[in-house]
């Protein structure tokens, strides 16, 4: 089984359906989570570039795209919202959906908001800020740390059991999230920045810091995120930085988080939409494409215990403390 805590598919959805499709999950992706053995993963809400300045427009649109795609996805996707959730989508054969929010610029001011999204769409995860400074924190484009208006959203994805999202914090954002979060933290979709030097990599003592509160880093398929270098842009490169984290933190401290996003049109991630390259590693860029990863990581000594724990149980015992 393959758990991946990162995926922005609810963005291609919403922009499918704004176009007319249905059941984009359907005919869009099920056959390469089944093909790769993925039976979890969290889908997240996320405001594109050219949506930034009225995010809470894109927000409402990719929740009510959401809602609709999972009304008629129901017999293949089970909305996870407690730890229990986990074992009946897998009983039932269906694929476990955590929703998540990358970002929480929509919400303003208003963090009762949390507590809405936690009971009105099943929020489970959330990160305070994508790359931009807002309200509540600074990314990895901004300056500043946790506001108090941040910590007071803190304590209440705490108080609900939300998990709690590093990956798109500056430093003095994530440092200070480890002195006010009482629980684990992730990074879902981050490196090592040892072995690629992009601004949203972690060092050494953020990925300490991870672990020493109970959390987990889920390693990302991007290429700028696995290589300075992008001759090295590659699976065996990507598992290095599984190697370096399992040295230094702990192989329980680790899962996956691709971030696969070749799916979405180049301008939504500041791209020219000319691009015709992939912005993934090379034969790993969607799900289907998992197996090569898991091929590379048994060729290169992992055994079958040490898999699985990267691949899905390490997340299943995070969800398992936070999840309320």
């Amino acid at each position: 089984m393959i758990f991946n805590g990162h995926s922005d598919i609810l963005s291609d959805i919403n922009i499918r359906r704004l176009n007319g499709e249905k059941n984009v999950f359907r005919n869009h992706y099920y056959e390469d989570f089944l093909k790769s053995g993925v039976t979890g993963v969290i889908l997240v809400i996320w405001t594109d570039l050219e949506y930034l300045n009225n995010p809470k427009k894109r927000t409402m649109q990719i929740i009510q795209s959401m809602q609709d795609e999972f009304s008629e996805a129901a017999d293949i996707l089970n909305i996870v919202t407690e730890y229990q959730d986990l074992y009946k989508g897998n009983k039932d054969d269906k694929i476990n959906v955590l929703i998540g929010m990358e970002g929480l610029a929509h919400i303003g001011s208003n963090i009762s908001l949390i507590e809405k999204y936690y009971n009105d769409i099943g929020l489970r995860h959330v990160s305070l800020t994508w790359n931009e400074k807002n309200l509540l924190a600074a990314g990895v484009n901004g300056e500043g740390g946790i506001t108090n208006l941040g910590k007071k959203a803190i304590a209440k994805i705490e108080e609900l059991g939300i998990l709690l999202d590093v990956s798109h914090l500056n430093e003095q954002s994530f440092w200070d999230v480890t002195t006010i979060a009482s629980g684990p933290i992730i990074a879902s979709h981050s490196n090592a920045k040892k072995l690629a030097k992009v601004k949203r990599n972690l060092d050494d003592e953020q990925l300490l810091a991870i672990a020493e509160s109970g959390g987990l880093v889920g390693v990302n398929a991007i290429g700028e995120f696995v290589s300075d270098d992008k001759k090295k842009r590659n699976i065996d490169t990507l598992i290095d930085h599984i190697d370096h984290m399992k040295n230094l933190i702990g192989i329980e401290h680790i899962g996956f988080g691709f971030d696969f996003c070749d799916f979405l049109p180049k301008h939504t991630i500041g791209l020219p939409d000319t691009t015709t390259e992939s912005i993934a590693i090379k034969n790993l860029v969607s799900e289907a494409d998992i197996p090569n990863l898991i091929d590379k990581m048994k060729c290169r000594g992992y055994s079958k215990e040490e898999i699985e724990l990267i691949a899905y149980k390490n997340y299943y015992n995070l969800l398992k403390k936070v999840l309320k």
